[in-house]
């Protein structure tokens, strides 16, 4: 389905050739029909361009809706060479131009009125991005001087943790606009049996709803002038890696212990209705003490363990009665089992219980608002003098579970 942007460029450029048409039947053209026939043509190209762009823009906006892999088809190709070096440097001089340029202005449409004085709003798409706040400079080797050529290799990740929420099986709702609102069916009615002639019973089932608005997650860097003037594809490597994982991951976080409060979401262990299960002195024990939480509640979707290292660890050393390593199977039951540092390590009385959640992950919802939002400021005090710019990063989510008794914990 075309979208709206796509059949206002086609009416216009309906009326145009209209016009064109219309020029072109007269039998002799005056130098102001010229000259406008001239102009025409050139409305035409232009219009031609940006329909072609929009309608490669909401192609992957419909498949990412739709959950497919964003990279395929033409869109996908002119993806996969997508740089984000590309887009701060040209914003940075002034105005980003080629492919980035073309998609931040479709991804920013509306909210154009962010670049101005305060700094230069540009929109990268969040695929390109998801998968530490530091000062970036050439004249420190470890803030910035890696960066500049001498020939340099591609730069060495740091160890991160992992990020399982979206990989479990979370419900993932992309494009959102307003407040969202999931309505769900709290409790049904009542069936009953009755005499011959007699009366049923009358009954009423109850609904409730669980309400999801955006939230912002940002970050920033400071780039220096010559980081940007020399840097080429180690900084492409940092604003990919390094500035797509910080927002993912501060994300991946508060689906899992986001407490709520403040500009913060909340997230699964902080959410009522949740259960904790009682932690039991056989390790197995525990674990079917949570899958039981969520068979007498009627959960039968697909289900997983998500927990910390640390339980894993002591699961591993786990031996029966004659001193053999007990196998995870056994100990989990068969169910699969994920582990991430994202997962609280500070439970219990002495903080120093970590959290062993069961549940059907897609009951846990995640939902974006926009895309990844960068706002250069080469105006601010602390780079006006030098040249550099700050690059403030926005990106507006929101979680939610959406039937509570569909998860458990245990703290272990």
């Amino acid at each position: 389905m075309p979208t709206k942007r796509e059949l206002e460029l086609r009416s216009q450029l309906d009326r145009t050739w209209d016009e064109i048409k219309a020029l072109n039947a007269k039998a002799a053209l005056d130098p102001a029909d010229e000259q406008r026939f001239n102009t025409l043509q050139g409305e035409v190209i232009d219009l031609d361009d940006k329909l072609n762009r929009e309608k490669r823009v909401a192609e992957i906006m419909r498949k990412d809706e739709r959950g497919e892999r964003v990279d395929g088809g033409a869109f996908g190709r002119d993806l996969r060479s997508y740089k984000v070096a590309n887009l701060v440097q040209g914003a940075a001089s002034g105005r980003p131009t080629g492919f980035e340029g073309e998609v931040s202005d479709d991804l920013k449409r509306g909210r154009e009125s962010r670049s101005g004085e305060a700094g230069i709003h540009v929109a990268i798409p969040v695929e390109v991005l998801l998968p530490e706040t530091r000062s970036q400079t050439v004249g420190t080797p470890s803030a910035g001087g890696f960066m500049v050529p001498t020939t340099i290799a591609a730069v060495a990740d740091r160890f991160r943790p992992a990020l399982k929420v979206e990989q479990m099986g979370a419900t993932v709702l992309r494009n959102l606009t307003g407040f969202l609102e999931l309505p769900n069916l709290a409790s049904s009615g009542s069936a009953s049996w009755v005499a011959e002639n007699g009366n049923a019973a009358r009954s009423a089932a109850a609904f409730e709803k669980v309400s999801m608005g955006p939230k912002t997650i940002t970050a920033e860097y400071r780039l220096s002038r010559r980081l940007l003037l020399q840097s080429g594809q180690a900084i492409e490597d940092i604003l990919r890696r390094d500035l797509g994982f910080l927002l993912a991951q501060g994300l991946d976080s508060a689906a899992i212990a986001g407490t709520g409060t403040g500009a913060e979401p909340r997230g699964l262990l902080a959410t009522s209705g949740v259960a904790k299960v009682n932690t039991e002195t056989a390790f197995s024990d525990t674990t079917a003490n949570l899958m039981a939480e969520l068979e007498r509640d009627d959960v039968t979707g697909t289900t997983a363990f998500l927990t910390h290292p640390n339980v894993m660890r002591m699961a591993r050393g786990l031996k029966d009665g004659d001193g053999h390593v007990m196998p995870m199977g056994e100990l989990f039951h068969g169910g699969r089992v994920e582990t991430s540092t994202q997962v609280p390590n500070d439970l219990g009385a002495g903080n120093d219980k970590s959290a062993l959640i069961y549940g059907q992950w897609s009951e846990l919802y995640v939902g974006y608002w926009s895309a990844v939002d960068i706002l250069l400021n080469p105006y601010h005090p602390d780079v006006a003098s030098n040249g550099g710019v700050l690059m403030h990063v926005f990106l507006d989510v929101d979680v939610a579970v959406r039937h509570p008794e569909a998860f458990a914990y245990a703290e272990v």
